[in-house]
């Protein structure tokens, strides 16, 4: 099992973070949204306001080919990206690349609308339609029928990724995030967590694509609205400290300085490489899968659900990424240290012994022969009492996690401080930037992971139908759905940090045949484009 995990581990490493100074898959899609932007003459700025028109449902028409109207596919296509990575990703982009990070979150989204445009309209142009008059698009459809046949093979790689990465980053991951906050906030044991979700879960993806347009249209814009208020309301409240945030932020993009305790690198290439990273598996432009739901909306011109589509990094990164952003670096917490009770046990603490013994010394409260860290910084001082009055001097024993005090005597509790990261960072960011008027701001974060987590659950499944049906038809899909509900459980009641780096590897595997199609196929798009919006102009024209 170890062989295994050092195996996942170095595959993982390869493809998100080869080489390690600036990782190819970074390159690759930054590139790629220059690329189209610059072929497209920003399409992401003088077509901006044509895509709100079209979620408004302005050019909707019921007759069209399609399954689901506009503003379905948007939030379909919403809360697959708008999820844990928005609470959880943004916090890890600050806290390893200081606050600067942020800013190239925004960049990434910027040139990240450009390619989902690109992709989506792709879809739609390139999609099939089924025997039961449904539809089906996405990649593997845009790389066979675009490409030729002779690509078929990159189509299949394509799919194949895509049911892998369904069934656990879109999936168990997130089912077992949802559990572990569940229980950390309200000791609900794992496996009923994992039960409620699982259900909830089955009982929409069982209707298709349009019961899950129907539930994905109340629940994206609901999870938002709660979301983005918390977080007004907390800058509001903290006024004084949004121009000085916004002024940290874009001073440290260009000179970033290690913050307080060393959080953010204070090198410019980790600021810059950790924003670009963590926008991009936000919102997940050039990965592939939300063309799978844009290429079920209701519409016979490719370009309008383009134009959709380039809607959803910028709500994704440039709304939702940079409130939780401003929230922690306002509130201050990023460079803070928080008091807990040291758990050993935790996956998230590390103990090393510099003689290889299973003995930790601690002497007046600081390790002499080793080092205690968590998220990658050395915890503080270690105390026997809460109010952090008596140091403690004794040992940790790393094999029990038992500490025992210098007359022998077991201490049950010790505490330190630690330097947060993650998804607890914002939920300590948002109960500390509303205590002032709401005592539980952490629940808030508990609510919207719970949320976030069973609405991307529920988008994942349908990229992984399509892609099971275009492997093996349509008889193949409802297999699917119970193995997939089946792996929803078990995410949520087993550890998950391979199965988290598989899932990443499958959804980066995804990503080098869609951008080759994207590439390849780009002409095509420019020359829609323009057909399009020519005729656009003659019927506003006209009218």
């Amino acid at each position: 099992m170890e062989v295994f995990e050092q195996a996942v581990n170095w595959m993982n490493n390869l493809v998100w973070s080869t080489p390690e100074q600036f990782p190819l898959m970074v390159v690759v899609l930054l590139g790629f949204g220059i690329f189209i932007t610059l072929r497209l003459g920003f399409v992401q700025v003088r077509r901006f306001a044509h895509g709100v028109k079209s979620v408004m449902g302005i050019y909707d028409n019921p007759d069209d080919t399609g399954d689901v109207n506009h503003f379905q596919a948007l939030t379909t296509a919403l809360s697959a990206t708008v999820g844990i990575g928005n609470i959880a990703g943004v916090a890890i982009a600050i806290h390893y690349g200081g606050p600067g990070a942020l800013f190239w979150m925004w960049v990434t989204a910027f040139f990240g609308m450009a390619i989902k445009y690109t992709e989506c309209t792709l879809a739609v142009q390139y999609r099939i339609k089924n025997e039961d008059g449904s539809v089906s698009g996405g990649p593997m459809y845009y790389i066979e029928r675009g490409l030729g046949p002779n690509w078929k093979w990159l189509a299949v790689f394509f799919a194949a990724m895509a049911v892998i990465c369904s069934f656990l980053t879109g999936n168990a991951v997130q089912a077992n995030t949802v559990a572990d906050t569940m229980y950390s906030t309200f000791q609900i044991p794992s496996w009923v967590s994992g039960i409620v979700t699982a259900t909830f879960v089955g009982v929409v993806i069982v209707g298709g694509i349009k019961r899950i347009g129907q539930v994905t249209a109340r629940l994206m814009p609901l999870m938002a609205l709660i979301y983005v208020l918390g977080a007004l309301i907390i800058l509001a409240l903290n006024a004084g400290a949004v121009i000085p945030a916004f002024g940290t932020i874009f001073t440290s993009a260009f000179t970033p300085e290690a913050g307080l305790f060393g959080v953010g690198s204070g090198l410019f290439l980790t600021t810059l490489v950790w924003g670009i990273k963590r926008g991009l598996f936000s919102n997940e432009a050039g990965q592939g899968s939300a063309p799978i739901a844009h290429g079920a909306a209701k519409t016979e011109e490719p370009v309008r659900e383009g134009v959709v589509a380039l809607l959803e990094p910028f709500i994704d990164t440039i709304v939702v990424c940079t409130m939780t952003g401003l929230v922690i670096v306002a509130t201050g917490v990023w460079e803070e240290r928080h008091d807990m009770v040291f758990d050993p046990g935790n996956r998230d603490n590390a103990v090393v012994v510099t003689d290889n013994s299973n003995t930790l010394i601690i002497e007046d409260g600081i390790p002499v022969n080793g080092e205690v860290t968590r998220n990658d910084f050395e915890t503080g001082v270690f105390y026997v009492d809460e109010e952090q009055n008596e140091v403690f001097s004794g040992t940790l024993n790393t094999a029990t996690g038992t500490f025992t005090d210098d007359e022998g005597n077991v201490v049950a509790t010790v505490y330190t401080s630690i330097i947060e990261n993650g998804a607890p960072l914002t939920s300590l960011a948002f109960e500390k930037g509303l205590a002032p008027i709401f005592p539980y701001g952490k629940h808030l974060v508990t609510i919207c992971v719970l949320l976030f987590g069973v609405s991307t659950a529920i988008s994942w499944s349908y990229y992984g139908d399509r892609s099971i049906q275009y492997l093996a038809g349509d008889k193949s899909i409802i297999y699917y759905k119970v193995v997939y509900l089946g792996m929803h459980f078990l995410g949520a009641i087993f550890p998950l940090a391979t199965v988290w780096a598989i899932g990443d590897i499958a959804l980066g595997l995804m990503t080098f045949p869609n951008i080759i199609a994207l590439f390849a196929l780009s002409g095509s798009v420019v020359v829609a484009s323009k057909k399009y919006f020519n005729k656009m102009e003659e019927l506003e024209g006209e009218n």
